[in-house]
């Protein structure tokens, strides 16, 4: 989740140890999107290990974003009680763990539990992990929240990384999660000893949990959470069905097709790395314009594409479209309400959940019943139908002054 820049005045000088909170948490987005990018670019992988239907598919994946709103809302109770640093630190290390018990298993049975427990946990992995960033974020006093995006970018990269690797030398599911996940684990146990706690953050989550809670009315916020639902729907099918379409539709390696994940986010990292800067040169609606043409063009290229080398190069060209939207979405909430960008952030996040819960059986159900090439077209015309909704990411215009009197 990315937050709209804070209208708090930015301190003369940081403390050492938000410093040292700042990084830890920037590695633990890292080591989130590792465990991710592994999860999702080796889905064909098992498939094959548990004979899980195409038609079945969709639901197993989406089932773990319910579940994983599910463990958000039941971490937000946790954290009240024991603080985000405390349950961030346990399901970190959990996370990886399912991950592990994903690639042991044989059965249907031992993949649903494996994947529900993997979506409750990532669920309360992502609230306490921003819940600490918007902690971090108060203190700060400045917009900080992209940084730690890039990060999981950086971690997603590495995970399709090393699954292509894995799927090269032929390691199968047990050796790629397991020892994935052993390297991971201890490192996320030893970082989260270097997560802000209350001594560096003070009240910080508190008066930022007070903000999110004030009331910001959804109308004026309406367009935006349809253009975060549908860049996340986009995001969702790119996710979840890349590396298979790529399997499947264009007959590439599996080793090959992991290439298509990892051009995705290596393109998203390198559009944060610059959005900024297009922002600022040229506004945003004509950046969010441009991502949304440039996306859908993604899409196109992928659903005719000749070869595996065709659909990896479309779906970077993707990558840079996305990329341009999501962040925007935040930075136009914020504007919108300046005094409680908290709230209007976590009213948008809600619909990074229903992009991922529509996404996939939109595109597997499609797919199923024709062929992927077909099944792209779907989040193709969804991005497209971010262009009209484009003026609503408009600064509000500075009133002119009042003439002079006499």
């Amino acid at each position: 989740m990315s937050a709209a820049p804070s209208a708090r005045p930015v301190p003369s000088a940081v403390a050492p140890g938000l410093r040292a909170g700042r990084a830890a948490l920037a590695v633990s987005f890292l080591l989130q999107g590792t465990v991710f990018a592994l999860l999702v670019t080796c889905i064909p992988e098992i498939q094959h290990r548990y004979g899980l239907s195409d038609g079945l598919l969709p639901v197993f994946l989406a089932a773990v974003p319910v579940l994983a709103g599910v463990g958000s809302i039941a971490s937000e109770q946790l954290v009240k009680r024991t603080g985000a640093r405390a349950v961030l630190r346990v399901v970190q290390p959990a996370v990886c763990l399912s991950l592990a018990a994903a690639g042991l298993g044989g059965t249907l049975w031992q993949l649903a539990l494996a994947l529900g427990a993997f979506g409750l946990l990532v669920g309360a992995l992502d609230a306490s992990m921003n819940m600490l960033g918007v902690g971090l974020q108060h203190r700060y006093g400045r917009s900080i929240m992209i940084g730690f995006h890039a990060a999981f970018s950086l971690g997603g990269i590495i995970g399709a990384a090393l699954a292509g690797l894995g799927s090269h030398y032929d390691l199968g599911l047990p050796v790629l999660f397991g020892t994935a996940a052993a390297v991971i684990a201890p490192l996320a146990l030893l970082t989260g000893t270097r997560f802000a706690g209350p001594a560096e953050l003070g009240d910080a989550v508190r008066e930022a949990a007070e903000a999110a809670a004030r009331s910001v009315p959804w109308r004026p916020l309406l367009p935006l959470c349809l253009a975060m639902a549908f860049a996340y729907i986009a995001d969702a099918s790119v996710s979840n069905y890349s590396v298979k379409y790529l399997t499947d539709g264009l007959g590439s390696r599996e080793d090959l097709a992991k290439l298509s994940y990892l051009g995705y986010m290596v393109a998203m990292l390198l559009g944060r790395a610059l959005g900024d800067r297009a922002v600022q040169r040229f506004g945003a609606v004509p950046v969010v314009r441009a991502g949304a043409a440039l996306a859908a063009l993604g899409f196109g290229l992928a659903a005719v594409a000749p070869a595996a080398w065709a659909g990896i190069a479309a779906f970077t060209v993707l990558g840079f479209g996305i990329c341009a939207i999501i962040p925007q979405v935040f930075a136009a909430g914020g504007r919108l309400f300046p005094a409680d960008s908290d709230a209007a952030v976590a009213r948008l996040n809600l619909f990074n959940y229903v992009g991922f819960l529509l996404g996939s059986p939109l595109v597997g159900a499609i797919a199923d019943a024709s062929s992927y090439r077909w099944a792209l077209l779907a989040p193709m015309l969804l991005v497209l139908a971010v262009l009209p909704l484009a003026e609503r990411f408009a600064p509000a215009p500075v009133p002119a002054p009042a003439p002079a009197v006499g």
